[in-house]
């Protein structure tokens, strides 16, 4: 099974995209980035042939719209979150040059069988050449998740990465859309405009995805919701400076992790006790 990315306007011209993917992944290879197997791209119709994701995209799991109905559990999220963190901090640090990926969001976010992340859609993406800090560049992505200062300045820099991360985590946390014009106030229409509104007002609780309590109904659950929800806050700072690293990011929600298992296991003791002690 391999999925086959084509485009949509078979013979116009434009295959600059299509050509970027290519040059991109077959300079990079982690496991936690989408598999290029091969590409045509001398026809009419130019082809990119991938691994198969066989559960969809992030973006299907979170807004309801996969057929299969499953709901992903809040540990389950969290790893995905660390996944896509892990696979950008290594385009940012580890690839020669480093590259930027410029469009995440959690329909470039694929799912494999066993429920791991695979960033995809690297179209847009740009190399940076060694020794700068940001790309002077035309603004690319997707306006919802995109950088509010890389639109101002048009400089492009690894922080615009570590902001549309921080949206990500806002849907991972919540399930809501990056934009909803139909079902939400106007005013907060945009996803991290409605999630900082809650912040200030400290009603979180309100937009936090109800389908967790279902799946995951714990205090240990809760908190490291908090921690995410505190953590995204940062990453969607208006200005780059005041956001972590990629790197920060991945350590931090590995750290949580690590909360969220040893809270679990001491309430797992505890219950043992009380047990123990019922049965005695």
């Amino acid at each position: 099974m391999v999925a086959i990315k084509k485009a949509l306007l078979p013979g116009d011209g434009d295959n600059k995209e299509f050509l970027n993917e290519v040059i991109i992944l077959t300079q990079i290879h982690h496991k936690h980035i989408v598999k290029l197997l091969g590409c045509c791209l001398e026809t009419k119709t130019p082809l990119l042939v991938y691994e198969y994701a066989s559960n969809g995209t992030l973006a299907d799991h979170l807004q309801g719209t996969s057929k299969s109905g499953y709901v992903m559990g809040w540990e389950q999220r969290l790893n995905v979150a660390i996944q896509i963190a892990e696979a950008l901090s290594y385009l940012h640090r580890a690839a020669s040059p480093p590259i930027l990926h410029r469009d995440i969001k959690s329909t470039n976010i694929l799912l494999d069988d066993h429920w791991n992340a695979k960033v995809g859609d690297f179209g847009v993406s740009r190399l940076v050449p060694n020794g700068e800090q940001h790309i002077s560049t035309v603004v690319q992505g997707t306006l919802r998740y995109l950088d509010p200062e890389y639109f101002q300045t048009l400089q492009l820099t690894d922080k615009s990465d570590v902001y549309s991360m921080g949206v990500v985590l806002v849907e991972l946390i919540t399930s809501l859309k990056p934009v909803d014009t139909h079902h939400r106030d106007p005013q907060f229409s945009n996803l991290a405009l409605l999630f900082l509104h809650h912040l200030k007002e400290e009603k979180l609780d309100e937009i936090i995805d109800p389908r967790l309590e279902m799946v995951d109904n714990s205090v240990a659950i809760r908190s490291s919701i908090l921690l995410v929800a505190s953590l995204a806050h940062r990453c969607i700072a208006l200005m780059g400076r005041d956001r972590p690293s990629m790197i920060e990011l991945e350590h931090e929600l590995r750290e949580i992790l690590r909360k969220l298992h040893a809270s679990e296991a001491k309430d797992s003791a505890t219950v043992l006790r009380f047990a123990g002690a019922l049965i005695m």
